[in-house]
């Protein structure tokens, strides 16, 4: 039986990615910031840590993985942040440094699997370098790109590294609450929200992390998996904010050209400037790119990974209803 390190085992992907390890057989080694989100969240078969592993040294965090086969990379700060500009530096120094430091580790500890938990915003920065090349500069997607380069640099010639670039993800877990939150926040009483033309990839958190353990076996060196289950239209991921909110009939959600919309997301980008922050994408061709589908064929990598088929509609309707009730119980 092979043992695998879960960096970040307590947070949402990573909890999940370690039922799934303990569910096929393996042992399991696990380090996240502290605190628990949930008492007894971690089963006892797990090898928990609580600290920050960038604080280790060198030498401690190879002593940490010496009895490991395997490295989920479940960590990292995403788009959603507002750093200080230049957002670069600070996406830089959050997700590339950190992940070539710890490939870097990870091969002389003798690890021979390596997964990436990435974004699609890297998959179609690169499927559109000639549509919007300006998306392959963005501070996140930029980033995220340079992120699976050092990873894959590290691992050259003793230990597999592969990439998954995640997209739209839904699920619950104890302790925490939904990232959707934010969505549900903006929609909350409000007579009209609209949206835009186009569609996204998404899927489960389940099916995240089967595909995260395909990956560790069947995966290729310096390969990267853009997964998806179902092509979800933003139209319809409002609406079903809408319906959680019980808000069916009183809110709106029509279909909005860009355009008329530009003038109010180049507005928001020049209240971050003025305030000294960035986005890692620009809200305005962040918005733009909603016109399009931004959705990968779902059963590419579903073959290779071999991740099962999951009601990602149910999903949904389940996660949005946490963020509800816990608007509720706070009121």
């Amino acid at each position: 039986m092979s043992k695998v390190f879960v960096l970040g085992g307590t947070g949402f992907l990573g909890y999940y990615t370690i039922k799934a390890l303990l569910t096929r057989g393996y042992q399991v080694k696990t380090m996240a910031l502290p605190p628990l989100p949930a008492d007894d969240l971690i089963p006892n078969e797990v090898e928990l840590s609580l600290g920050n592993i960038n604080d280790l040294s060198d030498t401690d965090i190879v002593h940490l993985l010496a009895d490991c086969d395997g490295f989920m990379y479940a960590a990292g700060a995403d788009e959603r942040a507002l750093p200080d500009a230049p957002a670069l530096s600070f996406y830089y120094h959050a997700n590339v440094l950190p992940t070539q430091r710890l490939a870097r580790l990870a091969r002389q500890a003798g690890v021979k699997k390596f997964v990436v938990f990435g974004s699609y915003t890297a998959e179609f920065a690169s499927l559109w370098r000639d549509t919007y090349p300006e998306y392959q500069q963005q501070p996140y997607p930029n980033t995220r790109l340079l992120q699976e380069q050092v990873a894959f640099a590290e691992g050259e010639g003793a230990m597999d590294v592969t990439v998954l670039r995640l997209p739209y993800i839904f699920g619950t877990m104890p302790g925490r609450l939904p990232l959707w939150k934010m969505f549900v926040d903006q929609i909350r009483d409000q007579p009209v929200y609209p949206a835009l033309k186009g569609s996204t990839s998404a899927v489960t958190v389940e099916q995240v992390a089967e595909a995260a353990v395909g990956a560790m076996v069947h995966g290729e060196h310096r390969h990267t998996y853009a997964i998806n289950a179902y092509n979800l239209a933003y139209k319809d991921f409002y609406d079903m904010i809408v319906e959680a909110l019980n808000q069916t009939g009183k809110t709106q959600v029509p279909i909005v050209p860009f355009e008329q919309l530009r003038p109010q997301f180049e507005q928001l980008d020049a209240q971050a400037a003025a305030a000294g922050k960035e986005h890692g994408i620009h809200i305005t061709l962040s918005e733009q790119l909603q016109e399009e589908a931004q959705c990968t064929a779902p059963k590419v990598t579903q073959a290779v990974l071999g991740f099962k088929d999951h009601d990602v509609l149910a999903s949904i309707k389940q996660t949005l209803a946490k963020c509800v009730q816990n608007e509720e119980t706070v009121k």
